[in-house]
């Protein structure tokens, strides 16, 4: 099966549509007027699983709002992030560069005293410099230093935690060690938390108040969601509401919120000039049982480079340009999604060298040739190459949970155990989803051409696993 059986009944309201340019033609002056930019709202979930989704597979609980939001436009089987882990992805969606070029590692918590470097260019600087509106609002987690916050990255306000919601007084193995949580509006600590469960609510009124305040002008919008990572929590509106404990309740809450976006899109007649994408930063932290979320029997979850880690939700809408109920089944990753905004809105690339490639023709409903993608964890480990059905998975250490454990349902995790894969292994992804079975042996070409793009992804960003020094590496910034 190539995907969640659900998914079959979805692809039946596959409509055929057409991009269409941004600009109309008037034929009384006989000149080409081009229409007002489109609207970007990108959603960053936070370790969301690959069948967390009612579209994606999910039967526990309902998402009527993301399922719809896939039913008009399109849903991919294979969008991945390059690092199952909270910073190092973050970085390279913003920047469309793997985060190990970057030397973003990992997870920064209060103690780093590094960050995006600001010579980076992020999304926001790219559309900012080009007219836009730009505004955040939720979990950053590339630099809680001043020099490094969302407002200094291309931002023209931000709301949200500085690192992830557990980087708290609270942490259930760490309650010594983290400071409270502090609440940012643009630069300033405005409160620090004890009780998240208004979190999310408080992030889509800050998300709402960005569009109206943007309505009359092009505007960029990064909501990323500090849940479902844990620690979960949820409003009374949602509280119990799943019947399938915190976890479904909380889920219920992100689905609200996006429909709560698009509602006031619709309100403000924003829809058919307003792109939306919703993904997730990396699976589900696994761990932690019945607070985690659901991989959609894919392997392993957060932390590892098995598609349980990586692969995402990825869902994309722009009415009457991309086409509508359209489940598509080629690769991609999100650090193709700053090179395609690019190319839709016609703003200038960065200067310094990025490793995505505009999806456009995907998102038009073409076939675009196979791009190798890599998957790093670790301090700069390349675990896999991914290149259109087929996955390399180099040999490394990698964490996963006793099949004998007990798991746990009060958000304390369980304890991992490492597992060594001593040989490389290549799997077929589109006939086996799950990575079970190795079939080097039968396709000698294949695994020749992605052994290959390691070798050529190593002499350029270095890999630890391998010692080898890559040439096209760049510093993070640092403060004293």
């Amino acid at each position: 099966m190539r995907f969640p059986h659900s998914l079959y009944l979805f692809s039946l309201l596959n409509i055929s549509a057409c991009f269409t340019a941004c600009e109309t033609k008037t034929q009384e002056k006989g000149i080409t007027e081009v229409s007002p930019k489109p609207n970007i709202i990108l959603i960053f979930a936070d370790d969301m699983g690959y069948g967390d989704l009612g579209v994606y597979g999910a039967t526990a609980w309902k998402t009527p709002n993301l399922d719809q939001l896939a039913a008009d436009g399109i849903l991919f089987t294979q969008f991945y992030v390059p690092h199952a882990v909270c910073s190092a992805s973050r970085a390279a969606l913003l920047t469309g560069t793997y985060a190990n070029r970057l030397e973003i590692f990992g997870a920064l918590d209060h103690t780093a005293k590094h960050g995006l470097n600001p010579e980076e260019t992020t999304i926001a600087e790219m559309l900012k410099a080009n007219g836009y509106a730009t505004g955040m609002v939720g979990k950053w987690h590339l630099g809680h230093q001043a020099p490094f916050l969302p407002t200094e990255q291309g931002f023209d306000s931000y709301y949200g935690l500085p690192y992830s919601n557990d980087m708290w007084q609270h942490h259930p193995e760490a309650k010594d060690y983290y400071p409270p949580l502090p609440l940012y509006r643009n630069t300033d600590v405005i409160d620090t938390l004890d009780d998240q469960s208004m979190l999310t609510t408080h992030y889509t009124d800050e998300a709402i108040k960005f569009i109206e305040k943007s309505k009359n002008e092009p505007f960029f919008l990064y909501f990323a969601h500090s849940m479902p990572h844990v620690p979960l929590f949820v409003s009374d509106k949602f509280k119990g509401k799943s019947g399938q404990g915190l976890y479904g309740d909380v889920m219920m809450e992100i689905d609200w919120s996006v429909g709560q976006v698009r509602s006031k899109i619709e309100e403000l007649g924003l829809s058919d000039n307003t792109i939306i994408i919703f993904t997730s930063d990396n699976g589900p932290w696994l761990s932690y049982g019945d607070h985690a979320g659901l991989t959609g029997g894919l392997k392993e979850g957060k932390g590892t480079s098995w598609d349980g880690g990586i692969r995402e939700p990825g869902i994309f809408v722009w009415p009457d340009h991309f086409p509508a109920g359209k489940v598509e089944e080629q690769a991609a990753m999100t650090i193709d999604i700053l090179p395609t905004l690019a190319e839709i809105t016609g703003s200038k690339l960065p200067e310094l060298p990025i490793d995505g490639r505009s999806i456009l023709p995907i998102l038009e409903g073409k076939e675009m040739a196979p791009k190798a993608y890599f998957a790093y964890y670790n301090t700069n480990e390349l675990q896999a190459v991914i290149y259109g059905q087929w996955k390399l998975v180099l040999p490394h250490s990698y964490r996963s949970i006793p099949e004998e454990t007990i798991m746990r349902d009060d958000g304390i995790p369980v304890k991992y155990h490492m597992l060594n894969l001593e040989k490389a292994a290549l799997f077929d992804l589109r006939n086996d989803p799950n990575e079970t079975t190795d079939v080097s042996t039968s396709n000698p070409e294949v695994l020749a051409k992605l052994n290959q793009f390691a070798n050529e992804a190593r002499a350029d960003m270095g890999d630890a696993l391998t010692k080898s020094e890559g040439t096209g590496l760049r510093k993070a910034g640092r403060v004293e």
